[in-house]
């Protein structure tokens, strides 16, 4: 997802298992003890364009790999949140700086008044998941709906180690567009269908997942999908899944251009296990697609339509995108599916299971930037399926990391430190008295920018730190690590910190607690320098390990490298080692062999120290 910064922030289990290759490392992770769920969904969908209504039959097996007997389920009903007074119109017309995509301004500039978008909608531009009936085995269920959760009470439970089908016939209708799905968007795409079917929600070993839908993040349940969508024949569809049916609809796509019978065509696709299915269709789609070598063909769907300009850069920028696909898969790990997609719809950009939605009228820039940042959730959610609802910092921090990386290699930026934007973004945080904890549920942040500061710029800056705590090697040892042990799972953040512990030899738990669990801030300065003695003081409460640079009166510079004792070793690096610092002592004093003249704390700026004016010695004047 995409997050936009405000210009002060500018400035200041496994189904592919064959396929994801195991990385050079004697490192055995054991997970006996893990488990999840299984759902394969059947549906069959019939889309009236005219109305924006559409009929479902589906069909779950559901496979309860959990040591528990479920007496009860949940399903996510999404598209019930874009009506008047739901919850996610009330938390817009409650929180303080309200999504702009989805309230209107009927203030002014210097005193804004939002009115949420959903409150206006009328009967016929509403969303909603109507359930007409649903049944275990045959035999009827009972349901009660609250607001986008449905929650299904079982007489007789779902026994551990048991598969059992739910049948379901619904309708829906397709909300106006307002956020990621709806109809008719800004720049005219007919249908962007994301969180739009009865969806099941997840179980794992802390209980059920049915967050209420709030316009922020998912958690889905892996298994494989196969969807029919019938739909009138003059509408291209692109999305999650791959096409088995190319030949019988014409697929060019260019289905205007074949004699069918009837009105309508149905569109099949199967995807293999994701944990969602997404879709877009329109009239008016251009159609592109492009080979990666040794790795998936691409699609590219987007509007004829669009300016001359933006169609040069949809051209552009499709070379690109095989350049990306080739960095996430060699930097993270090999990308497992047969296509991937790139779709012009949704209302800014959004990630889903082999696709993305992303507005068309934009910037070559833009558009390569974005749809860098969207692939690579595939990575980060989609295949290292996080509860982004929980921690949302793995999902978009993650992404925000490695594609700003791709970004600066592919668009040849040249950038000292690429992700320098993502400290200014989080020093401002850290520094403005409304920060939260990383443990912040999604929903529950008091206003939307600290929301998106946490998980967008603190969640980069966590494993790029992490990086100049164990060393760069590792680093990027660890994340392809963290692939090969957990893809097509729920990693949690224990994971990711573990997986760099058996990488590295070192002791991370602090570090997880530290900038994750708590907001306690990495202040260090240096306060004397005497002849050959450097006096250093930790002001703020979190501990970490220290490079820093001294020159010397002669002009000679030496590094030098402060393990952090709790750490219990150190990375490698070619700088002189001195005594470890336990964090309980609040001064340390190092000597050098020389006369020193000035001193600079972490010289590439990879720590996340919020006061950088005490780092350098002599202090700098104006």
């Amino acid at each position: 997802m995409r997050f936009r910064l405000s210009t002060l922030l500018l400035l200041c289990v496994t189904f592919f298992s064959s396929e994801i290759n195991a990385q050079d490392t004697t490192i055995e992770y054991k997970t006996d003890y893990y488990w999840q769920q299984q759902t394969d969904y059947t549906m069959d969908i019939d889309m009236d364009v005219k109305t924006y209504q559409f009929t479902g039959k589906q069909t779950i097996k559901y496979t309860n790999n959990s040591p528990d007997d479920l007496s009860r389920v949940f399903y996510h009903l999404y598209f019930n949140a874009f009506q008047p007074d739901s919850e996610m119109d009330a938390r817009l017309q409650s929180i303080t700086d309200p999504d702009g995509r989805m309230t209107d301004n009927v203030g002014t500039k210097e005193n804004p008044i939002f009115e949420s978008r959903i409150s206006k909608l009328k009967d016929d531009e509403i969303g909603f998941i109507k359930v007409s009936s649903l049944n275990l085995n045959g035999k009827a269920l009972s349901y009660e709906i609250e607001g986008t959760i449905m929650i299904v009470d079982l007489e007789t439970p779902i026994k551990a180690g048991e598969t059992v089908d739910f049948n379901m016939v619904f309708n829906g209708q397709v909300p106006v567009q307002i956020r990621r799905s709806g109809r008719n968007n800004k720049e005219g795409v007919a249908l962007s269908m994301a969180q739009w079917y009865p969806k099941l929600a997840e179980y794992d070993t802390e209980g059920w997942h049915a967050d209420p839908y709030i316009a922020r993040e998912f958690y889905g349940v892996w298994g494989n999908f196969d969807v029919k969508i019938t739909i009138d024949k003059d509408y291209i569809i692109g999305g999650t899944g791959n096409l088995q049916n190319a030949d019988e609809i014409g697929y060019g796509y260019t289905p205007n251009d074949v004699k069918h019978k009837g009105k309508k065509l149905t569109w099949h696709f199967i995807a293999p296990n994701v944990h969602d299915f997404t879709w877009a269709a329109d009239k008016d789609y251009i159609h592109d697609t492009m080979q990666v070598l040794n790795g998936p063909m691409l699609h590219f769907f987007y509007k004829n339509d669009l300016p001359k300009d933006n169609l040069e850069s949809w051209k552009k920028m499709q070379p690109k995108t095989v350049e990306l696909m080739q960095y996430f898969s060699e930097h993270i790990g090999k990308y497992p599916f047969d296509q991937y997609s790139v779709i012009q719809g949704g209302d800014g950009g959004m990630e889903y299971a082999m696709s993305t939605l992303i507005t068309g009228n934009r910037s070559y820039g833009s558009l390569v930037g974005v749809t860098a940042h969207e692939m690579a959730h595939t990575w980060f959610q989609f295949l290292l399926a996080t509860n982004e609802a929980k921690h949302e910092w793995m999902d978009e921090g993650f992404t925000s990391y490695i594609s700003t990386l791709a970004m600066n290699e592919i668009m040849d930026e040249k950038k000292e430190n690429p992700l320098s934007r993502s400290y200014l973004g989080y020093a401002f945080l850290a520094n403005s008295g409304v920060e939260q904890p990383l443990t912040t549920h999604a929903d529950r942040y008091n206003i939307n920018q600290a929301y998106g500061i946490s998980a967008y710029s603190k969640g980069a800056v966590f494993i790029s730190q992490l990086g100049y705590i164990i060393g760069d090697d590792n680093l990027k040892t660890t994340i392809k690590k963290y692939y090969t042990d957990f893809a097509f799972k729920h990693p949690k953040p224990l994971d990711i910190v573990r997986t760099a512990e058996r990488v590295s030899g070192l002791e991370l738990d602090w570090y997880l607690i530290d900038f994750a669990q708590t907001t306690n801030t990495i202040d260090y300065a240096v306060t004397n320098v005497e002849d050959k003695k450097v006096t250093l003081e930790r002001i703020g409460l979190m501990p970490m390990p220290l490079d820093l640079t001294i020159t010397y009166t002669d002009g000679s510079t030496e590094d030098f490298y402060i393990p952090l004792r709790m750490m219990r070793g150190a990375k490698k690096t070619s700088a002189t080692v001195k005594d470890d610092w336990a964090w309980a002592y609040p001064t340390y004093t190092l000597e050098t062999s020389k006369t020193v003249q000035s001193v600079q704390l972490d010289p590439k700026g990879l720590m996340a120290d919020i006061k950088q004016d005490n780092n350098v010695y002599p202090v700098a004047t104006e």
